[in-house]
């Protein structure tokens, strides 16, 4: 799983006047919970880009005053009219503690169902998951080769090993549904059927 690195300073004064003077400089405030301590520290807008503004579950190494902290993203604040990061709260991965986290599906194979001339639609892009940070990775692939027309893979079909997916069992993952070509070929050959 990806890890990138970022370079933090410790935070000493919270409140608004603090952050205002904080993003200022273009720096972002933000805290790390889950660990032995909430640690506020702020970083480089710039320095987050990579691990923001990317659809890649991955982990940040988040080095503040002396110390390293391996963390996920927990939630981000932007602002209502710049669209600008203006915070970010971290996870701490702590060995031995299980973390919720949000992990995107990756679809493998050749559909049966779209070989048949069927479309298909990928109706979820992520599952809510809780899992040991050792279990954690970028994504859960979901094989989608015996997916048949008018099929369903459901939440409950995802294979996902020590991961431990939070939604309900009968979500649709992804279908494969019929295109208005098949339907319109399946229409005209119907009464030749008939005829027979």
């Amino acid at each position: 799983m990806k890890t990138i690195t970022i370079e933090g300073q410790l935070r000493t004064g919270t409140g608004k006047t603090a952050t205002r003077q904080l993003r200022s400089q273009d720096l972002v405030p933000g805290v790390i919970y889950g660990g032995a301590q909430e640690v506020n520290f702020a970083v480089k807008s710039l320095a987050l880009k990579p691990f923001v503004y990317t659809p890649d579950f991955q982990k940040v190494e988040v080095k503040v005053d002396g110390k390293s902290y391996t963390c996920i993203l927990k939630d981000l604040q932007f602002d209502k009219v710049t669209d600008k990061l203006i915070h970010i709260d971290l996870l701490e991965l702590v060995e031995g503690k299980k973390v919720s986290a949000t992990i995107p599906l990756k679809f493998v194979g050749a559909s049966a169902g779209v070989k048949a001339g069927g479309k298909l639609e990928i109706r979820l892009k992520a599952v809510k998951v809780k899992a040991l940070p050792k279990d954690l990775r970028e994504n859960i692939e979901v094989d989608i080769t015996n997916l048949e027309l008018n099929a369903n893979i459901r939440v409950q079909d995802i294979v996902a090993g020590n991961i431990e997916i939070q939604n309900s069992p009968r979500i649709p993952v992804a279908s494969v549904t019929m295109t208005r070509q098949l339907k319109q070929e399946e229409a005209a050959a119907a009464p030749a059927k008939a005829k027979k």
